[in-house]
């Protein structure tokens, strides 16, 4: 299942995820400029089980080169496909997270996951010669966050069906369930100190993320957090909203809501609406003109209910400015 967006969208803008994302995308190309260094750099950058547990090994390294590991192994990875995995996912989860916590709060919460992640992968494999490098420790974090916070949250998704593709929107509580059950059930099949994906450290890290985000709850948001708060508020609704409708049993018009903001009510706007119809969603374009007022119903002809004689009734949007 691949996710394409989910419902909530943060009320300011993420900046320190695209940050993450954009210092991943540097990190890469660094990666790719190593050329026939590459295999040094990884040893020395990623998480060797292998140096901290051989006593020979790792008096040959500092304790910060032994540290050090740990942040910076988030930001190495495999290959384009899991660089391309892994940031998609933070897209998707870490703004809503980001909100919530602030983005000076965020950014300790996302680098504290990556690390504990990465402490129960060396406690895991032990004895491995194998670098562990990638972000997915951390994100596992982010997406255990999102599961606790927003658990009926939709996440619209894409499910490849042999060679078919079919959309649909799932609770995030199915999605993320589902997620760590295959987690949990790849880690159990795979021997430990071998190569490959680390599904114990994406377990460890949900679980971190689970635990994490109601002890960074209680902590107060910090002065500069609040002050890039005030710079980062969206000034505008999402572009794209779910509508919906509803009508009285005899009644072929439909009535539902449209958000959106002070600014646009004074300037207008234009919104994507998806109208369920059925078992899919017909997407409109609306036009929000300007002054509009708050409870002003914008009237969609022929999107309401159809009898058997096929004559259909209209969607009725009242608009709703958010203060």
């Amino acid at each position: 299942m691949i996710p394409i967006r989910d419902a909530i969208r943060s009320k300011t803008f993420p900046v320190v995820n695209l940050l993450i994302i954009i210092a991943n995308g540097i990190a890469f190309l660094w990666q790719l400029y190593q050329g026939p260094h590459l295999r040094e750099a990884l040893y020395f950058y990623g998480i060797v089980p292998l140096r901290y547990s051989n006593p020979e090994l790792s008096v040959q390294f500092t304790f910060l080169e032994q540290a050090f590991p740990f942040i910076t192994s988030m930001f190495l990875h495999g290959g384009f496909f899991h660089i391309l995995g892994n940031m998609w996912f933070l897209y998707i989860f870490g703004d809503n997270i980001e909100d919530r916590l602030g983005h000076i709060r965020y950014l300790i919460f996302y680098l504290l996951c990556g690390m504990a992640a990465g402490l129960i992968h060396l406690y895991t494999n032990w004895d491995s010669g194998i670098p562990t490098i990638g972000a997915s420790g951390a994100i596992s974090g982010i997406m255990g966050a999102y599961l606790l916070l927003y658990p009926r949250s939709r996440i619209y998704t894409l499910i490849p069906i042999f060679f078919f593709f079919q959309f649909v929107e799932i609770p995030a509580f199915i999605f993320l369930g589902y997620w760590l059950l295959i987690q949990v059930f790849s880690a159990s099949l795979t021997p430990k100190n071998v190569g490959g994906v680390a599904f114990w450290a994406h377990v460890g890290g949900f679980a971190v993320g689970l635990v994490f985000i109601k002890l960074f709850d209680l902590i107060p948001r910090m002065g500069l957090g609040q002050g890039l708060r005030h710079y980062t508020d969206r000034k505008t609704t999402p572009r794209l909203q779910t509508i919906s409708p509803q009508s009285l049993s005899e009644e072929l018009d439909l009535s539902g809501e449209i958000l959106i903001t002070p600014k646009e009510a004074l300037q207008g706007a234009r919104k994507m609406v998806a109208v369920p119809q059925g078992l899919k969603k017909r997407h409109i374009i609306v036009t929000i003109p300007q002054r509009v007022r708050q409870g002003t119903q914008l009237r969609l002809k022929g999107l309401g209910r159809a009898d058997r004689e096929g004559n259909r009734g209209d969607l009725f949007l009242e608009v709703r400015i958010l203060s």
